[in-house]
């Protein structure tokens, strides 16, 4: 039998189970994107100042060339990545086209440059998927030029800017009286904190696994574990880079950064310290889950192997009565008394009640 026969006998979990880990760990960001093509983008524009504001949407990138330097601060919200629209805007703003790979690319580290006249970070949006419990990503690109922010998103029908585009609707908002730089900031900052959202949902995973185990763990848990230990090192392995990303502005000497918005770019660094010390509380948590399920496995298999052997020392003064009266001699004391069955009867009873009592006695079990 070939290879691909033994795959019916694999259950649906653990077909989902080998999915996941290759998803996860067969990432080549060097090799020749394979997103796949979309046919349409969808994107939408802000641009205001403190006492003005247009809200709009465009079907082509051509209709966001007025944007540039117009005297406001322009938000371009790009949600679909066409390697076309991609190309034709970023020749506009004259970004560098290593900067134009790194929007196409996929699997990509998270990241900051500060390249020509832009500062470029890449990063990526979590969401928790309740059905499967997986940790889903969306890969954001965000350009921070000079009075504009440019983004660019896989999905445009899901993101975590909404409470961002509320308040550039409001003109009394800090948004509104601020520039491109804090702008970008909003931006880095709502990526952030929605990571926290993300990691309650997956301690609550923890906490119901570790009950399950305590109570009444099986051969299901240690596959559960496995699984959530996947979705940790999707957490880890985007949160952790974000560190070095947020400290890039931080340290950035750009004319882009107004140096009065560096302290909220280090509240940034300070939520994404946290989250990565979250991050690694949760994966000592569930070393410390599969060690709990194996001290598990062992105390049921000793419980197991004591009651065993608690019968087997009760049923051993039976056997050797039993034994020696059974043997093939002709002469057996007591062999032929009218009372010597009934002896020996109370013999295999009375002994393993002492034995029983003096177990019980000693704190045996």
């Amino acid at each position: 039998m070939t290879g691909n026969h033994y795959f019916k006998y694999f259950s649906k979990k653990g077909k989902e189970s080998s999915e996941r880990t290759r998803d996860i760990f067969v990432v080549n960001p060097t090799a020749a994107p394979s997103r796949t093509k979309q046919t349409s983008s969808h994107i939408h524009v802000f641009d205001f100042t403190s006492d003005f504001l247009t809200e709009t949407e465009h079907p082509l990138s051509e209709d966001c060339f007025d944007y540039k330097e117009n005297g406001h601060v322009s938000w371009i919200n790009i949600g679909g990545i066409i390697k076309e629209e991609v190309e034709k805007i970023c020749s506009h703003y004259n970004i560098h086209y290593l900067i134009v790979e790194d929007i196409l690319s996929i699997n990509q580290r998270p990241k900051m440059d500060d390249m020509d006249t832009v500062l470029y970070c890449l990063l990526n949006m979590l969401f928790f998927n309740e059905t499967t419990g997986a940790v889903e990503t969306e890969q954001i690109s965000i350009l921070l030029g000079k009075e504009y922010v440019i983004s660019f998103q896989e999905d445009s029908s899901r993101d975590v800017f909404d409470s961002i585009r509320e308040k550039l609707r409001l003109s009394s908002s800090k948004l509104r009286q601020s520039g491109a730089d804090y702008l970008c900031y909003a931006l880095l900052d709502m990526i952030v904190d929605h990571y926290y959202i993300v990691m309650e949902k997956l301690g609550e995973r923890i906490e119901l696994l570790e009950e399950e185990i305590i109570r009444f763990s099986n051969t299901n848990s240690i596959s559960d574990i496995n699984s959530l230990r996947k979705e940790m090192i999707v957490l880890k392995r985007n949160v952790a880079p974000v560190r070095e990303l947020v400290n890039g502005f931080i340290r950035s000497d750009s004319d882009l950064l107004e140096e009065r918005n560096t302290k909220y770019f280090k509240d940034v660094y300070d939520h994404i310290v946290q989250a990565n010390d979250l991050s690694e509380n949760y994966r000592d948590m569930m070393i410390n889950l599969q060690d709990l399920y194996l001290s598990n496995v062992n105390l049921k298999m000793n419980e197991v192997m004591k009651v065993m052997a608690i019968v087997t020392c009760l049923l051993a003064p039976a056997t050797v009565i039993g034994g020696i009266f059974g043997m093939n001699f002709d002469r057996i004391p007591t062999l032929h008394n009218e009372y010597g069955f009934f002896s020996a009867v109370a013999f295999m009873i009375l002994i393993p009640l002492w034995m029983l009592f003096t177990f019980r006695k000693r704190g045996w079990f």
